[in-house]
């Protein structure tokens, strides 16, 4: 476990998965859930803060190794985040002495494990396929939404809006990224990706994420362009992702989709007084 000790204030971990860079918190024995939007906010600014994609907080579960609570760089909360529990799955199997843990986050209890080749796989359930469910503002079919170029809608704990594009390099990412996670259809905005064939079952992926913006890697987000590739006749329900900050799997299996992919960590820390204060 992290020092968390309080003389040196509350103590911080940095990990990235394929680029996609996240603060862990490891709150197990405190309590309680320390974070707060301020302090979220506060430490997902780059040039005030720590910096991250999305910020995890470990909390004590019974019944299972860890609650994890997912948090936004703008403090908006995350539902789901699947490389970010893959990180935390590493760190708590190391803790633990173990290659399989339990974890329960708003998307409902996950099983992860470190696989043979060294890679951390995690178990992110059944894709959300209903727009009852992803949520969507009013009934329709999920697999080719009333926008321009026709995109797919996946739920994988969020919501997701999947473009296939003939070229995912050309895409105004910030731009077309932007304007499609606040439309009208999607009641809770929406993560965005733009999406190509490169290969038998393999994709380039760029993404546009809720709350945080341009990142280099998105793993529920690979999972439903997985999943929308798979509806779509595109690939087989194994993909390889291809994503700016590096290579993504995903396995649609009858107990749900498992995302495979690395993980890294880059260093540890203890918060200041003055970024505590923003809590």
């Amino acid at each position: 476990m992290m020092d968390m000790g309080a003389s040196s204030g509350l103590g911080f971990m940095k990990m990235h998965g394929a680029g996609n860079d996240f603060v862990v918190i490891d709150s197990r024995g405190r309590g309680g859930a320390l974070v707060t939007a301020g302090l979220a906010r506060g430490l997902g600014d780059r040039h005030r803060g720590v910096g991250f994609d999305q910020l995890a907080e470990i909390r004590d579960q019974e019944g299972a190794d860890c609650a994890l609570d997912f948090w936004n760089s703008d403090g908006s909360r995350s539902g789901a985040c699947g490389n970010a529990t893959r990180c935390v799955s590493d760190y708590l199997m190391r803790d633990l002495g173990r290659d399989e843990v339990t974890l329960v986050t708003a998307r409902g209890r996950l099983h992860a494990r470190r696989r043979e080749d060294g890679l951390v796989a995690v178990n992110m359930g059944a894709p959300q396929l209903l727009w009852s469910e992803i949520p969507l503002a009013r009934a329709m079919e999920t697999d080719s939404l009333p926008l321009e170029g026709g995109p797919s809608a996946v739920g994988m704990g969020n919501p997701h809006c999947v473009f296939f594009v003939d070229d995912a390099e050309a895409v105004d990412l910030a731009g077309r990224g932007a304007s499609v996670e606040t439309d009208p259809l999607f009641p809770e905005r929406t993560n965005v990706e733009f999406a190509s064939l490169i290969g038998p079952d393999r994709l380039r992926l760029r993404v546009w994420e809720r709350g945080a913006g341009i990142t280099l890697a998105c793993g529920s987000g690979a999972c439903a362009t997985a999943v929308a590739a798979a509806r779509r006749g595109l690939t087989g329900r194994q993909v390889r992702l291809e994503m700016d900050g590096g290579v993504l799997e995903v396995d649609w299996r009858d107990e749900g989709v498992w995302l495979s992919g690395p993980v890294a960590r880059v260093f540890e820390g203890h918060l200041s007084p003055e970024m505590m204060a923003l809590a």
